[in-house]
């Protein structure tokens, strides 16, 4: 059974649509649409205070090297008041007439020595603070991960995929870098500051107050900034989210694109995001750059008024050229840490709203799992009893009194009009959605008794949307619980699958590459080697949702074969559109506007003449 090669059939495996799945589609979006989340920045940002206690519960770990760090910041800004502390003992000592000739050797030694010191110092600095802010950001992307895989279903249906990628990968990553650079800058600049005032205050304390005054004069600016940029950073973040989502619906939705000519329309998507995104970021450069010239203006006056004094003092022979140039040197040496102070505001408010971001992720309510009970290996009976269910923020009903009695190792087709709530009621046998009224049992025992991961074990899933991860053809397989599996397990799946002559074409066989879900693979490839995975699960109930309603009929045969090798005595639930799937079902239920209308073998539904023959002779199960 030899088939075309992998890259002949990619086109097939991006264009795998059909108009039976833009119609499901729809009714999902209209689900969704009626619980779309709140824009999450307009809740309440929580305090600075808040978000730095609860960073430095992820640095406490690490706090040794962060204590290095530390040390290294102040020894490095216990250099700088050294400098001008040379520059005045050169001035008076080493120049004129009365010069100390040993200055000639020892002074370009000591400055070396300085600089060495100060090069140690620097590089410890940097490196323990990288190394830290590397731990941090491990330890986020780690715990977001976690929740991320143990939210609900709902979560994922109400959220952009782009807006959770950039939560996970630039959010958390702003978090760490900006506020490790912050830390520096804070800690470092303030020691060099007080360590050059104390300087200043030894030299001459007169003109020192004249620097005194500047310093409330630069926090009284910063301040009037604070509050705007941290909202400004914060809708920044949402607008960056909803243009990473829209890039990802580019490339992701590619072959649409391209059928429908929708170049234009995704063009002014991307133009009408990224006008936001520039707007906001201009509106923060201007309130980031304002504090700049502001600060330099109150240095200016400053450094005029110091120049003055100094001028006098001098012709009252109160201070000496070496003092004076001293004093100098180091005044203006403290506007430049003073000026890094004033532009830490906007990095770290960008960083506040960042963390905002990332721990109200990290809050996300995940699964409940309230189920203690806990089963080897099911039966795979199931019970509905008056099952009722409506999507959050929905006051209609997606499932209406659903009372239904599947046996063991029954094979049960759900049909009916695209909205009726066949993937609903699928849905909620794994407990994906919380049933609103009424109880679920397998083998008598109601679903929410059970350990989820208990649950989900007795459950496979095959669908027509196929999820396969970049990796091997045998890791596609052996996935999750069954990764331990041994390679004559996988390869028994994938014959009974119908893919031992594809993967025997392989180069690399089994351990072949199958890049971005199955990328490689052509759409026939792609369900059976999800079927193998299935085969290999081989769990008591099944799931086939449209499993083989995307492929043209010689993939179907393929696929066919290989859901008859499948269905050995499992509890299989399919949802169809074509008629070739279910004729084989033990029965067939109709379902419509969330209710179960008609139930039979197809045979007695097509002569009881209702919806189920009315679709049928419309050459489809579907309205």
């Amino acid at each position: 059974m030899n088939e075309a090669g992998v890259g002949a059939d990619a086109a097939e495996a991006q264009t795998d649509t059909t108009a039976s799945a833009e119609a499901e589609a729809g009714a999902a979006a209209s689900q969704a649409a009626a619980h779309a989340p709140v824009n999450e920045f307009i809740r309440e940002p929580a305090s600075d205070r808040a978000l730095l206690g609860r960073l430095f519960t992820y640095v406490k770990p690490h706090w040794r090297i962060f204590a290095l760090g530390v040390v290294a910041m102040v020894l490095t800004a216990s250099t700088e008041p050294a400098l001008p502390a040379i520059m005045q003992f050169l001035l008076d000592d080493g120049f004129g007439e009365k010069g100390n000739p040993h200055l000639m050797w020892t002074a370009p030694l000591l400055i070396i020595g300085l600089f060495l010191a100060r090069g140690v110092f620097t590089f410890t600095m940097n490196y323990a603070m990288n190394e830290v802010s590397n731990a941090v950001l491990f330890d986020l992307r780690r715990v977001m991960f976690d929740r991320l895989v143990q939210m609900p279903v709902s979560y994922f249906s109400s959220n952009p995929a782009g807006t959770i990628i950039a939560r996970l990968v630039n959010d958390v990553q702003n978090v760490t870098q900006s506020l490790a650079s912050v830390l520096i800058i804070m800690v470092r600049d303030s020691c060099v500051i007080m360590g050059l005032l104390g300087w200043l205050l030894y030299l001459n304390w007169q003109l020192t107050m004249i620097a005194f005054v500047l310093i409330p004069m630069v926090a009284l600016a910063v301040g009037a900034f604070s509050r705007r940029m941290r909202r400004l950073s914060g809708e920044q973040l949402r607008y960056t989210g909803e243009l990473t989502s829209v890039v990802g619906e580019a490339i992701h939705g590619n072959p649409v694109i391209k059928v429908y000519a929708g170049q234009e329309h995704e063009r002014n998507r991307f133009a009408s995001a990224s006008s936001q995104l520039q707007a906001f970021a201009r509106r923060m450069t201007v309130a980031s750059a304002l504090i700049v010239p502001i600060t330099q203006v109150m240095a200016a006056v400053a450094v005029s008024v110091v120049i003055a004094l100094a001028l006098y003092q001098s012709q009252q022979d109160r201070t000496t050229v070496g003092g004076f140039v001293s004093f100098l040197t180091a005044m203006l040496m403290i506007f430049n840490p003073l000026k890094h102070l004033a532009e830490v505001n906007g990095q770290l408010q960008r960083a506040f709203a960042a963390a905002d971001a990332v721990f109200h992720f990290i809050d996300e309510p995940i699964e409940h799992d309230h189920g203690t009970q806990v089963i080897e290996r099911a039966k795979g009976g199931l019970r509905f009893e008056d099952v009722r269910f409506g999507y959050a923020g929905s006051n209609a009903l997606a499932l209406k009194g659903i009372d239904l009695d599947i046996e063991p190792g029954e094979t049960v087709a759900l049909v009916g009009g695209s909205g009726g709530g066949k993937t609903t009621l699928a849905n909620l046998i794994p407990r994906f959605y919380p049933v609103t009224e009424g109880r679920i049992l397998l083998d008598g025992v109601p679903i929410e008794s059970l350990k989820l991961e208990s649950l989900r074990q007795q459950i496979a899933w095959v669908s027509q949307q196929v999820m396969l991860f970049n990796d091997t053809i045998a890791n596609n397989v052996a996935y999750g619980s069954r990764r331990g599996a041994s390679e004559e397990e996988v390869r028994a799946a994938l014959e009974a699958a119908y893919l031992t002559d594809f993967v025997a074409s392989l180069p690399q066989g089994i351990n072949t590459m199958i890049g971005d879900n199955g990328i490689r693979l052509s759409g026939g490839q792609r369900q059976r080697l999800s079927i193998a995975r299935a085969l290999l699960k081989n769990a008591p109930i099944l799931v086939l949702d449209e499993a083989t309603s995307a492929l043209d009929n010689e993939s179907e045969r393929f696929v066919q074969a290989a859901l008859d090798e499948l269905l050995h005595g499992q509890t299989t639930l399919i949802i169809a559109h074509r008629l070739s799937t279910i004729e084989k079902a033990d029965r067939i239920l109709v379902l419509d506007d969330g209710r179960i209308v008609e139930s039979g073998t197809h045979a007695e539904l097509v002569a009881l003449g209702g919806l189920y023959a009315r679709l049928h002779a419309g050459g489809t199960l579907t309205a």
